[in-house]
């Protein structure tokens, strides 16, 4: 998919809680992102969230908490709001946009992070980027994830989901690992609901160290 985007950063208050405000002014409207900028900008993460929609984040802020983490690391992150969170195909544009913009300043590793409704959005992205080298879902539902069997060769994914998810079970998250290809894990998190925040200490650190090892190995 060619996506021909403008970018717009805005250098305003919020550049002191770690990131930069951007907009990717695209064909199809403009895409909200928080940047979290290194020096190298080769290794990025994109992370999304549910239908919900606006900056929410699993797992008792997991995607503010390591956006900030990585950087020690060397690895950029990017927040991206959804232009239209209950449109999968809108959101899957919304994260392409986004590899673009990180593709564009240099980054040749990408790792794309997805809760809920999310879960579909990376998996469709990663399909249709040879840049993306892993992919976790949080909570993934099932709907909209058969293009995980597209995946380019090597492409690793990671799925975590709750034991007790009220709002989408564990099946979803089975289904996806079925149909997966190798390098891939699924776990399945004891006590936890939709938003993994029983485990919340245990998913910053499990979904940290894939994403170095991925990205860096």
């Amino acid at each position: 998919m060619d996506i021909k985007i403008d970018i717009k950063e805005i250098m305003g208050e919020n550049a002191k809680n770690g990131y930069i405000p951007v907009e990717l002014i695209t064909d199809r409207g403009e895409v909200s992102c928080r940047f979290y900028k290194v020096d190298s900008n080769n290794l990025s993460v994109i992370w999304v969230g549910g239908v919900g929609g606006g900056w929410d984040t699993p797992a008792e802020e997991l995607y503010p908490d390591l956006s900030e983490k990585l950087k020690k690391n060397n690895i950029s992150s990017l927040r991206i709001r959804y232009r239209y969170p209950h449109d999968i195909k809108e959101s899957v544009y919304d994260v392409l946009a986004g590899i673009k913009f990180l593709k564009n300043i240099g980054a040749s590793k990408i790792a794309l992070v997805g809760h809920s409704i999310g879960g579909a959005v990376v998996i469709q992205a990663a399909a249709l980027s040879s840049s993306v080298k892993t992919v976790v879902t949080l909570s993934t539902q099932s709907h909209g994830t058969d293009s995980v069997s597209n995946f380019s060769q090597g492409t690793s994914i990671l799925i975590i989901h709750g034991s007790d998810d009220p709002v989408l079970p564990i099946n979803c998250s089975k289904q996806v690992y079925n149909k997966a290809h190798d390098p891939k894990e699924i776990l399945i998190l004891t006590g936890n609901a939709h938003c993994l925040d029983e485990s919340s200490e245990k998913v910053h650190q499990i979904v940290y160290d894939w994403i170095v090892s991925e990205l860096t190995n």
